[in-house]
C-alpha cells in the first residue's frame, strides 16, 4: 500500500517580500496584500468578480490563488489580521 503524500500546492499569483507590506504575502506584480482580498471576499462579502472589477489590476485568477493561499495559511494570516486590526483601532482611539 502507498504511502499518501501531502502536496503543497504552488501559488503562481502570490509573493511575500520584505520591501512589500512588511513581507506579508501579496499577489504577484502587485502591493496589493492576501489579508486584503481576504477581507473584501470573507468579511464584506464582495463576489471575486466584484473585487476584479473594484481594483482592475487583479485578474480572477490571482484573486481565487490568493483565496486558496489564505486556506492553506488561514491560522497565521488571521493571527495576522488580528494584530493588524488591534493595531488600527489603536490608533483610531488615540485620534479621538
Amino acid at each position: 500500500m502507498a504511502v499518501a503524500q501531502k502536496i503543497k500546492p504552488k501559488h503562481p499569483y502570490i509573493i511575500s517580500l520584505k520591501t512589500h507590506c512588511g513581507g506579508s504575502p501579496v499577489i504577484t506584480g502587485t502591493k496589493f496584500p492576501v489579508r486584503s482580498v481576504v477581507f473584501y471576499i470573507l468579511k464584506q462579502g464582495m463576489t471575486p468578480e466584484e473585487l476584479a472589477k473594484e481594483f482592475p489590476q487583479l485578474t480572477l485568477q490571482a484573486i481565487y490563488d490568493a483565496l486558496s493561499y489564505y486556506y492553506e495559511h488561514k491560522e497565521e494570516l488571521d493571527k495576522e489580521m488580528t494584530i493588524t486590526e488591534s493595531s488600527l483601532r489603536e490608533k483610531a482611539a488615540v485620534c479621538v
